[in-house]
């Protein structure tokens, strides 16, 4: 077991995975792949337990998934699926912060991903040897109000696969984290949809590794224009 201060401040690189349990797949309208979905998030995105989770001026679509996070400990190219799990250091709890409108708008989730201080990770990392991946109950609660419930073995894409996919593309460096996806329930899905807003607490609980929580506050910082909030908001 580790203390996560550890774990961020060796942080190299930020690898997601969408759409990666089925149900929550269906929600968002998507199909089945053989594909797994993946994207980058910045380093500037992290945040700890209890660090706050700032609402951007430029946004009222924000929206909470809570997941597992596999923590590389020795890297490599080419790791075949049975021998991925010799290359995992540990695992923590992530809650992959989503800004939905900046998201869709475009061809790419680059913007609607990586709004500063969108990812918290925490509250420690357990080690490999001390907790297996299979099997984990993750639960994300909002103001103490279930709002996902789901387990590991419901991964489209287990976590061998997702390092072995990932390794096909790019070498895995020791501090590389893999978010590895969300179950059903997020707050774009729900009719009417539940954003995120100032004053919630937001919980991310996984077996064997803990309580990730997480205020929510405005973020006050002024913005030099709302021309790209008008084009995010827009229709069509």
């Amino acid at each position: 077991m580790t203390n996560v201060a550890a774990v961020l401040d060796d942080l190299r690189r930020i690898i997601c995975v969408g759409r990666n349990y089925a149900d929550h797949n269906r929600e968002m309208g998507g199909t089945e792949s053989a594909w797994p979905e993946t994207f980058l998030r910045l380093s500037s995105t992290v945040i700890g337990p209890d660090d706050p989770i700032r609402i951007p001026d430029v946004s009222e679509q924000v929206d909470y998934e809570g997941e597992l996070g596999v923590v590389i400990g020795t890297g490599g190219r080419h790791i075949a699926a049975e021998d991925a799990e010799r290359h995992v250091l540990g695992y923590t709890a992530v809650n992959d912060v989503s800004v939905r409108d900046w998201q869709k708008r475009g061809q790419q989730f680059t913007p609607g991903k990586n709004f500063d201080g969108t990812l918290p990770v925490g509250p420690k990392l357990v080690s490999a040897g001390e907790l297996d991946w299979r099997g984990l109950r993750l639960e994300t609660r909002l103001n103490g109000e279930t709002v996902q419930s789901g387990s590991t073995n419901q991964l489209v894409f287990d976590i061998p696969t997702l390092i072995e996919f990932i390794s096909s593309w790019t070498t895995l460096e020791r501090g590389d984290l893999i978010c590895t996806g969300t179950p059903g329930g997020v707050g774009a899905a729900r009719k009417p949809p539940l954003w995120l807003k100032p004053g919630d607490v937001v919980e991310v609980e996984i077996d064997g590794i803990g309580l990730l929580r997480n205020p929510v506050v405005r973020d006050e910082r002024p913005v030099a224009t709302n021309r790209w909030s008008q084009i995010a908001g827009s229709e069509g």
